[in-house]
Protein backbone atom coordinates (compact mmCIF):
# COMPACT_ATOMS: atom_id res chain seq x y z
CA UNK A 1 0.00 0.00 0.00
CA UNK A 2 2.86 2.37 0.53
CA UNK A 3 4.45 1.47 -2.17
CA UNK A 4 0.84 2.78 -4.08
CA UNK A 5 0.77 6.05 -2.17
CA UNK A 6 4.45 6.77 -3.41
CA UNK A 7 4.07 5.78 -6.74
CA UNK A 8 0.87 7.96 -6.92
CA UNK A 9 2.61 11.07 -4.70
CA UNK A 10 5.73 10.93 -7.14
CA UNK A 11 3.16 10.75 -10.21
CA UNK A 12 1.72 14.09 -9.05
CA UNK A 13 4.85 15.85 -8.16
CA UNK A 14 5.96 14.60 -11.97
CA UNK A 15 2.51 16.21 -12.91
CA UNK A 16 2.88 19.51 -11.23
CA UNK A 17 6.88 19.77 -12.44
CA UNK A 18 5.53 18.93 -16.20
CA UNK A 19 2.91 21.73 -15.72
CA UNK A 20 5.22 24.51 -14.27
CA UNK A 21 7.96 23.31 -16.48
CA UNK A 22 5.91 24.28 -19.36
CA UNK A 23 4.21 27.35 -17.99
CA UNK A 24 7.57 28.73 -17.84
CA UNK A 25 8.77 28.09 -20.89
CA UNK A 26 5.64 29.77 -22.63
CA UNK A 27 6.71 32.74 -19.80
CA UNK A 28 10.32 32.87 -20.82
CA UNK A 29 9.83 33.16 -24.56
CA UNK A 30 6.68 35.97 -23.66
CA UNK A 31 9.85 37.70 -21.57
CA UNK A 32 12.35 37.43 -24.72
CA UNK A 33 9.27 38.78 -26.85
CA UNK A 34 8.90 41.55 -24.84
CA UNK A 35 12.39 42.22 -24.34
CA UNK A 36 12.83 42.33 -28.39
CA UNK A 37 9.78 44.37 -28.69
CA UNK A 38 11.58 46.70 -26.21
CA UNK A 39 14.80 46.84 -27.53
CA UNK A 40 13.06 47.84 -31.05
CA UNK A 41 10.89 50.65 -29.45
CA UNK A 42 14.06 51.91 -27.83
CA UNK A 43 16.22 52.14 -31.15
CA UNK A 44 13.14 53.52 -32.78
CA UNK A 45 13.10 56.47 -30.25
CA UNK A 46 17.15 56.80 -30.57
CA UNK A 47 16.86 56.51 -34.90
CA UNK A 48 14.03 59.03 -34.60
CA UNK A 49 15.02 61.52 -32.37
CA UNK A 50 18.34 61.77 -33.88
CA UNK A 51 17.41 61.16 -37.62
CA UNK A 52 14.48 60.80 -38.66
CA UNK A 53 12.87 63.46 -36.91
CA UNK A 54 9.25 62.66 -37.07
CA UNK A 55 8.12 64.00 -33.90
CA UNK A 56 7.00 60.96 -32.63
CA UNK A 57 6.67 60.86 -28.41
CA UNK A 58 5.78 57.32 -27.60
CA UNK A 59 8.91 55.47 -27.65
CA UNK A 60 9.94 55.94 -23.67
CA UNK A 61 7.04 55.79 -22.06
CA UNK A 62 5.88 52.44 -24.27
CA UNK A 63 9.55 51.18 -23.35
CA UNK A 64 8.91 51.61 -19.89
CA UNK A 65 5.86 49.66 -19.65
CA UNK A 66 6.97 46.57 -21.59
CA UNK A 67 9.98 46.67 -19.39
CA UNK A 68 7.89 46.48 -16.28
CA UNK A 69 5.69 43.18 -18.16
CA UNK A 70 9.35 41.86 -18.40
CA UNK A 71 10.71 42.38 -15.24
CA UNK A 72 7.38 41.38 -13.44
CA UNK A 73 6.83 37.83 -15.53
CA UNK A 74 10.24 36.98 -14.98
CA UNK A 75 9.79 36.42 -11.14
CA UNK A 76 7.70 33.49 -12.07
CA UNK A 77 10.47 31.72 -13.99
CA UNK A 78 12.71 33.03 -10.73
CA UNK A 79 10.59 31.04 -8.23
CA UNK A 80 9.92 28.02 -10.73
CA UNK A 81 13.79 27.67 -10.72
CA UNK A 82 14.36 28.69 -7.17
CA UNK A 83 16.49 31.12 -7.74
CA UNK A 84 16.76 33.69 -5.33
CA UNK A 85 20.41 34.93 -4.66
CA UNK A 86 20.45 35.60 -1.28
CA UNK A 87 18.09 33.10 0.37
CA UNK A 88 21.25 30.60 -1.87
CA UNK A 89 23.53 32.49 0.07
CA UNK A 90 21.89 31.76 3.51
CA UNK A 91 20.96 28.34 2.40
CA UNK A 92 23.97 27.11 1.74
CA UNK A 93 25.58 27.88 5.40
CA UNK A 94 22.40 26.42 7.41
CA UNK A 95 22.29 22.81 8.39
CA UNK A 96 20.22 20.46 5.43
CA UNK A 97 17.63 20.00 7.95
CA UNK A 98 17.00 23.40 8.66
CA UNK A 99 17.30 24.05 4.48
CA UNK A 100 14.16 22.08 4.57
CA UNK A 101 12.00 23.51 6.89
CA UNK A 102 13.38 27.04 5.84
CA UNK A 103 12.40 26.04 2.47
CA UNK A 104 8.73 25.09 3.49
CA UNK A 105 8.65 28.23 5.46
CA UNK A 106 9.50 30.89 2.76
CA UNK A 107 7.42 28.96 0.21
CA UNK A 108 4.43 29.19 2.02
CA UNK A 109 5.33 33.18 2.89
CA UNK A 110 6.08 33.63 -0.90
CA UNK A 111 2.70 32.35 -1.64
CA UNK A 112 0.71 33.91 1.08
CA UNK A 113 2.58 37.20 -0.43
CA UNK A 114 1.66 36.58 -3.83
CA UNK A 115 -2.27 35.68 -3.58
CA UNK A 116 -2.01 39.09 -1.61
CA UNK A 117 -0.54 40.92 -4.54
CA UNK A 118 -2.47 39.36 -7.18
CA UNK A 119 -5.91 40.61 -5.37
CA UNK A 120 -4.28 43.94 -4.52
CA UNK A 121 -3.35 43.89 -8.17
CA UNK A 122 -6.73 43.34 -9.60
CA UNK A 123 -8.57 46.30 -6.89
CA UNK A 124 -5.49 48.19 -8.63
CA UNK A 125 -6.42 47.32 -12.12
CA UNK A 126 -9.73 48.21 -12.15
CA UNK A 127 -8.99 51.74 -10.42
CA UNK A 128 -6.41 52.26 -13.53
CA UNK A 129 -9.66 52.33 -15.76
CA UNK A 130 -9.98 55.99 -14.94
CA UNK A 131 -6.50 57.16 -14.87
CA UNK A 132 -4.86 57.69 -18.34
CA UNK A 133 -1.16 57.19 -19.69
CA UNK A 134 0.12 60.54 -20.82
CA UNK A 135 1.30 60.17 -24.20
CA UNK A 136 -1.01 57.48 -25.84
CA UNK A 137 -4.21 58.75 -23.95
CA UNK A 138 -4.99 54.96 -22.84
CA UNK A 139 -6.05 53.98 -19.30
CA UNK A 140 -3.77 52.52 -17.25
CA UNK A 141 -5.55 49.15 -17.10
CA UNK A 142 -2.51 47.58 -18.87
CA UNK A 143 0.27 48.36 -16.91
CA UNK A 144 -1.80 47.89 -13.76
CA UNK A 145 -2.26 44.63 -15.25
CA UNK A 146 0.90 43.29 -15.07
CA UNK A 147 1.18 42.89 -11.26
CA UNK A 148 -1.73 40.97 -10.77
CA UNK A 149 -0.91 39.14 -13.60
CA UNK A 150 2.81 38.51 -12.79
CA UNK A 151 1.74 38.04 -8.53
CA UNK A 152 -0.57 34.94 -10.28
CA UNK A 153 1.75 33.00 -12.04
CA UNK A 154 4.20 33.71 -9.23
CA UNK A 155 1.67 32.20 -6.94
CA UNK A 156 1.48 29.25 -9.62
CA UNK A 157 5.02 28.71 -9.52
CA UNK A 158 5.51 28.69 -6.66
CA UNK A 159 2.61 26.33 -5.60
CA UNK A 160 4.27 23.99 -8.06
CA UNK A 161 7.89 23.93 -6.46
CA UNK A 162 6.34 22.94 -3.09
CA UNK A 163 4.25 20.30 -4.53
CA UNK A 164 7.13 18.90 -6.45
CA UNK A 165 9.96 19.25 -3.52
CA UNK A 166 7.24 17.56 -1.00
CA UNK A 167 5.91 14.95 -3.26
CA UNK A 168 9.25 13.97 -5.47
CA UNK A 169 10.73 13.79 -1.88
CA UNK A 170 9.07 13.76 1.21
CA UNK A 171 11.93 14.34 3.06
CA UNK A 172 12.61 17.54 1.72
CA UNK A 173 9.61 18.86 3.00
CA UNK A 174 9.29 20.48 6.60
CA UNK A 175 12.20 18.94 9.10
CA UNK A 176 10.58 16.27 11.71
Amino acid sequence: MEMMDTAATHRIADIADRFGRRLNWWIERLCALLMAVMVVAIWFGVLERYFLKLGVTWTEEFSRYVMIWVALLAVSCGAYRREHIGLDFLMQHLPADWRKGLRFALDILGLAFFLFLTAYGVGMTISGASQYAMIFGMTMVVPFASVPVSAALTSIQIAVTLVRDLLANPSAGVAT
